[in-house]
């Protein structure tokens, strides 16, 4: 398998799962990737776990949200490159592409894009065939072994 466009090196390690679009499908797609992360040596609590977390919540949540189509799942994947971790989400809703919203005053949402681009070194979306994918990299310290 081959890195994907835009990450740092090689890839190392993945996790791909599948989730009912639910918000019970988003609460376990972050349980499922604080345990991928603690398994693949990167420690609960830590910066980038506490950051993936936060990535992942986001991007399942609006997948939930705003890319649901009924009787479809969507889909949690982690690639852990030389010095990147990629977090992808991707759902089965080809419109709407989500972009960070202006910053209104007192407003109940809309913010989650927002976070995802202040803590992710990069992110983007792309189309799928199916579609869409929403992602994310963090960088990840050169302690994070192989």
């Amino acid at each position: 398998m081959t890195a994907p466009a835009g990450s740092a090196g090689h890839l190392v390690r993945v996790f791909t799962q599948r989730f009912s679009s639910t918000p019970r499908g988003a609460r376990l797609g972050r349980r499922f990737a604080l345990l991928t992360l603690h398994d693949w040596g990167i420690p609960h609590r830590s910066e980038l776990s506490d950051d993936a977390a936060l990535l992942v919540a986001e991007l399942a949540g609006n997948a939930v949200t705003h890319g649901r189509v009924p009787g479809r799942d969507f889909e949690l994947r982690m690639a852990l490159l030389e010095g990147v971790l990629r977090i992808e989400v991707s759902d089965a809703r080809a419109g709407g592409r989500p972009a960070v919203s202006r910053y209104v005053h007192h407003a109940e949402g809309g913010h989650g894009l927002r976070l995802v681009a202040a803590v992710a070194h990069d992110w983007g979306v792309v189309s799928r065939t199916v579609g869409k994918t929403v992602w994310a990299e963090l960088v990840t310290p050169t302690s994070v072994a192989p």
